[in-house]
């Protein structure tokens, strides 16, 4: 099998998340995407994010009619903060004879991740898609990675892509450009203005029963 971990705070969870999974799962044929919502993102530590209860409940309902979708709550019964390495460990331990595992990761994390927990390890165990951000068309992952992740990497010309000293690679995928924000949601939620077609009903309609987002000091992420 091929199998993608999506991970994220999902605060909430909109189309946008949805939608690029699904154009990912498509185009690298991936038989199962699992969204990993995160307990305490180590970049976010100390501010305000809503309870991983709720996040988790949204993620669910989110997915619930994809059969190529799942959710994990390995990073939400893991104490302490979420580092990715710990979560592509615990898959990477489970993968059958023939399975692959593939990290989704956005361009502008990507660009970062020199300076993520362990990340030459991360490398060793799992391919990375790398999704474009809105209104972007860069069409090279590592441009604006440090030199210490490029010197692990080669171009492949025959098929368009990076490959890792391991033999794991890094593709890079241009998206729908669909420019919805969880930041945005909780804003329109906090001034009493629609969110209808941002995110899933079902979500919509959880965010009103337990109102979510009426107070201040949330966290931005997309």
């Amino acid at each position: 099998m091929k199998i993608g971990l999506f991970g994220g705070t999902f605060d909430p969870i909109h189309w946008g998340h949805l939608r690029s999974a699904e154009e990912v799962s498509e185009t690298y044929g991936l038989d199962r995407v699992y969204f990993v919502p995160a307990s305490i993102p180590p970049h976010k530590r100390g501010k305000t994010t809503t309870p991983a209860k709720d996040r988790l409940q949204m993620v669910r309902l989110a997915v619930a009619r994809n059969p190529r979708f799942a959710v994990s709550t390995i990073e939400l019964k893991r104490p302490g903060p979420s580092y990715s390495i710990d979560t592509i460990r615990a898959f990477a331990s489970q993968l059958g004879k023939g399975d692959s595992l593939y990290f989704i990761i956005g361009l502008d994390a990507f660009i970062e991740i020199g300076t993520w927990q362990d990340f030459k390890e991360i490398f060793l165990l799992c391919n990375f898609i790398v999704t474009s951000r809105p209104g972007s068309k860069e069409n090279d992952p590592l441009r604006g990675a440090g030199v210490a992740v490029k010197k692990l990497f080669c171009y492949d010309p025959k098929q368009a892509n990076y490959r890792h000293q391991s033999g794991n690679r890094v593709y890079f995928i241009e998206l729908t450009d669909i420019a919805i924000s969880a930041s945005e949601i909780r804003a329109l939620v906090r001034q009493g203005q629609s969110i209808r077609y941002l995110l899933p009903s079902l979500v919509e309609r959880f965010i009103k029963r337990r109102r979510l987002y009426r107070g201040a000091g949330r966290v931005r992420e997309s």
